[in-house]
């Protein structure tokens, strides 16, 4: 059976209803990349997609974007290739908006289950349970509730959004190990041919029995994922898992650039970001680290100015120091009127 794995959509991001403002959105770049990562599903190279969680870029999404979202994953099931998919943390462990999910051939991990797909003559049972908080301790309960020991398969394949010991993240490279949202390496049973999942945006593939993959996100969600390749994974399975391959995706560069402005006016300050950013390619994501203390001139990095220079990009500024505070004046507590006494006697 072969089947494509892919993860951590976040279909929405930048993408506002109403948009205020005419720029270029990043939020179709991540609808490209995932209509990209199903072409091998359309083509009849696959048996079965995997999308692992965090379709959506946030909980509470409107009925209109809930429907784009679904559409590629279930024009895909109406070709005729099964889609599992796990809610994630972004979906609150929940799609909004059910009813937009059903099709006899999208199966949803809406609870701990197991669902059973044959091809090419191998029976695989997909075993998962939507995005858990303190997973940790749950797990293994979450795992027997699935049923997953009572059906009979060739191979079984365990499907999550958490994050497991050992995943690692970010541009330091951080490391999970403990926490109550971290499940055990050793608490995965060996019996399973691979653990699939979504949450952590970086790919990569943790060995041992049995193996973790993670897909990654699509698209750079953050400059923490700055040097990572985005893709989806492919991979055949038949009595255990034979071979996995990594298929990257073109996502847009993200880019960051020091820029110093001490000593400028205005023009030239404009003119040296202009040719900073001229020098990146035409769709980058740019971050700019504005660097020249509080006297440098800045009143003129407005948004506006940045879109007129920044073509097709995405330009952020950031600075480099924390501004000078206005200066405070202190506080004066309003004077404080003393109730008349009134003298209570007799004589």
């Amino acid at each position: 059976m072969r089947v494509l794995f892919v993860s951590d959509t976040h279909l929405g991001f930048d993408l506002p209803a109403h948009a205020r403002v005419n720029r270029r959105r990043r939020g179709h770049d991540f609808f490209d990349n995932f209509e990209r990562a199903l072409a091998p599903a359309h083509a009849g190279d696959v048996d079965v997609v995997l999308h692992g969680g965090d379709l959506h870029f946030r909980a509470r999404v409107s009925p209109a974007l809930a429907a784009a979202a679904l559409e590629p994953l279930l024009r895909v099931a109406r070709a005729g290739v099964p889609v599992l998919l796990v809610p994630g943390n972004h979906e609150r462990s929940r799609l909004p908006f059910p009813l937009l999910a059903l099709h006899p051939r999208l199966h949803v991990f809406d609870r701990p289950r197991t669902f059973v797909l044959e091809a090419r003559g191998v029976r695989v049972a997909f075993v998962g349970f939507p995005y858990a908080n303190q997973v940790r301790e749950r797990f293994g309960a979450l795992l027997a509730g699935t049923g997953h020991g009572a059906v009979q398969a060739d191979v079984r394949v365990l499907c999550l959004h958490q994050c497991v010991e050992g995943a690692t993240c970010g541009p330091g490279t951080f490391t999970f190990r403990s926490g109550d949202d971290v499940i055990r390496r050793a608490a995965l049973p060996a019996s399973f041919a691979a653990v699939l999942s979504g949450h952590v945006h970086r790919h990569q593939v943790m060995p041992g029995a049995p193996p973790v993959i993670y897909a990654g996100s699509v698209e750079r969600t953050s400059f923490a994922e700055v040097e990572e390749t985005k893709g989806s994974v492919l991979l055949e399975l038949t009595d255990g898992l034979v071979r996995w391959t990594f298929a990257p995706l073109p996502a847009r560069p993200m880019l960051v650039r020091a820029v110093d402005l001490a000593g400028l006016s205005a023009s030239d300050a404009r003119r040296v970001v202009a040719g900073i950013i001229d020098a990146t390619p035409a769709d980058a994501v740019l971050q700019l680290r504005v660097q020249g203390g509080p006297g440098a001139s800045t009143d003129w990095l407005t948004a506006a100015a940045l879109r007129e220079l920044s073509g097709e990009r995405n330009v952020s500024p950031v600075l480099a120091w924390v501004p000078r505070a206005s200066p405070r004046v202190p506080f004066e507590p309003p004077s404080v009127r003393r109730p008349r006494q009134l003298a209570l006697g007799w004589g």
